[in-house]
């Protein structure tokens, strides 16, 4: 190595020297690459694809929000700041040089002064030799781009959403976003809504002959979407009084499905979550990690808990093991629900002051490094079940069991949560909470499936089970003060939740270390806890 090679790389060695002590157990370089690879594969000839990162939101004036990059950018390049670009190109291109590339990376440029005061950044060289890009850019080159997106048959992009600020940077998100809408000619109003969309298809797909089944349908959609009700071609439809008008306005309906742009914004979603529903191996490394780390959350919580403790305390229990392992933060709001407040299906305040001796209901997940658990265990206050308590667990457990049994390779996603309502429904009726067991109530009112991943709720096609998928088992009974019950169900919410691999062997529980049985609870509860002795000073007396 000559000298001046060596002064070049002890350069970006001392510039990147802030990054030297993070965790080294990112995804790597040669995965965010490789999935890269993938979604170029499924790209159509002359095509790109251009996807942006996450803005940075406000949280109160001149205070912002912990930073989360955009699932979908993290699990393509790895880069986990803002105001950032990707784009991918289906066939190699050429540079002023001469030189050959297909993707490039836009970047937030290295800033002295604004590095003082918010940390490191990557930068152009920090995205080459930390990311694996051989192509890097600053972000307002992107501002300045020569890049014609019009000569592209597609353009495909994730639906904007335009929920962000623009800020004082001149290569912030908004600006980002709003250059390439100028460059790229993208409209807005030519797209369709998604319950729009999906009512023109029906219209579409339906013969003639049938078009009484399709109003059927339309008149349910209208009562919850003002847009279906006054959309004119659908009205038209409705009052057609022969099938020949019916034919004409079918027509305009399926040419108002036809494209009239090249900018494309389904093909990223619908790829994006066939490509992330099942996982690589690298990738389960870090989701059981997760998992686990979420599971022992429960644990020491089973340890600790007493009546006197309140919901913010006993939510601040978990995080702490999520700390204590390196997790950076949580993979949603913490759910920390004790009686009637178990029965609120996303209760997030958590302000209750004493838990008492009723059920309390913890639905958490630690993300690390990306990837987020989804652990939820209903537990007694007071360490011992009542009797009416404990017949209610034990029908959620039973229908939590015959639903994991049935996370085997190409079984239905849809088949648990049948079987689980099924179990439920006889169950409740058998306790005289419901009249019979084909009764509509609302004691189960959700799913007990979805995938887990970068995301909490990540994308899926929601198919056949395929081997490395992720996938919760959630069932639930919820009876709140009031019910149409005997009372000493009232203020019972229960639910349990794992984290189900799919394997060629059947399925794992990979949240297994957190008790599930009534009786392997009540042991737990027993246990001393660390935490026993940790009394801090009395701040109103």
């Amino acid at each position: 190595m000559n000298f001046f090679k060596l002064q070049i790389v002890l350069v970006l060695a001392f510039s990147l020297n802030g990054f030297s002590q993070l965790p080294k157990d990112f995804l790597s370089k040669d995965f965010h690459k490789d999935r890269r690879e993938v979604l170029r594969s499924k790209m159509p000839l002359n095509s790109v694809t251009v996807l942006f990162a996450n803005p940075i939101r406000n949280r109160a004036n001149d205070v912002d929000y912990v930073f989360h990059q955009d699932p979908n950018f993290y699990y393509l390049t790895g880069y986990r700041e803002p105001n950032a670009v990707l784009i991918l190109f289906s066939e190699n291109q050429m540079d002023e040089n001469g030189s050959f590339y297909n993707e490039i990376l836009y970047v937030q440029k290295r800033d002295k002064r604004a590095e003082q005061w918010n940390g490191k950044r990557l930068g152009i060289e920090g995205a080459k030799m930390e990311l694996g890009f051989k192509k890097a850019m600053n972000a307002e080159d992107f501002m300045k781009t020569t890049i014609d997106f019009k000569k592209f048959d597609k353009v495909f992009i994730e639906k904007f959403n335009d929920d962000y600020r623009n800020l004082s940077d001149t290569a912030d998100i908004f600006d980002l976003v709003k250059e390439f809408k100028i460059k790229a000619g993208y409209d807005p109003k030519i797209y369709l809504s998604g319950v729009k969309e999906y009512v023109y298809n029906n219209i579409a797909e339906t013969p003639i002959k049938s078009s009484a089944n399709v109003i059927q349908f339309i008149n349910q959609v209208e009562d919850r979407y003002a847009e279906i009700k006054e959309d004119q071609l659908i009205k038209e439809y409705k009052i057609a009084k022969t099938d020949a008008l019916k034919k004409e306005i079918k027509q305009k309906i399926t040419f108002a499905l036809e494209s009239k742009t090249n900018i494309d914004i389904k093909f990223l979603s619908s790829n994006l979550a066939t490509m992330r529903e099942v996982k690589t191996a690298e990738e389960l490394i870090l989701l059981t990690k997760a998992v686990r780390i979420s599971a022992i959350g429960q644990i020491e919580v089973m340890k600790a808990m007493k009546p006197h403790m309140s919901e913010t305390e006993l939510q601040g229990i978990h995080e702490f093991v999520y700390k204590k392992y390196g997790a950076e933060y949580e993979g949603y709001p913490s759910i920390v629900g004790a009686g009637n407040n178990g029965c609120i299906l996303h209760y997030i305040e958590n302000n209750r002051t004493k838990v008492g001796n009723d059920l309390v209901l913890m639905d958490l997940g630690a993300e690390y490094r990306g990837f987020t658990a989804d652990v939820t265990r209903t537990i007694p206050a007071n360490g011992k079940f009542t009797k009416a308590q404990k017949q209610i667990y034990d029908l959620v457990y039973e229908a939590q069991e015959a639903g994991i049994a049935l996370y085997t390779i190409g079984t239905s996603m849809q088949a648990p949560n049948q079987a689980a309502i099924k179990i439920i429904n006889n169950g409740l009726f058998k306790l005289g909470i419901i009249k019979s067991a084909d009764e509509k109530h609302p004691y189960f009112p959700h799913g007990t499936s979805h995938h887990i991943g970068l995301d909490v709720h990540d994308p899926g096609n929601y198919g056949d089970f395929e081997e490395n998928m992720v996938v919760t088992m959630e069932p639930g009974i919820y009876i709140p003060n009031g019910s149409n019950c005997d009372k000493k169900y009232w203020g019972i919410g229960i639910r349990i939740e794992d984290d189900i691999l799919v394997t060629k062997n059947g399925p794992v529980n990979l949240s297994s270390e957190a008790p599930r049985t009534t009786k392997e609870i009540e042991e737990m509860m027993a246990k001393k806890s660390i935490l026993d002795e940790f009394v801090l000073p009395n701040l109103d007396e």
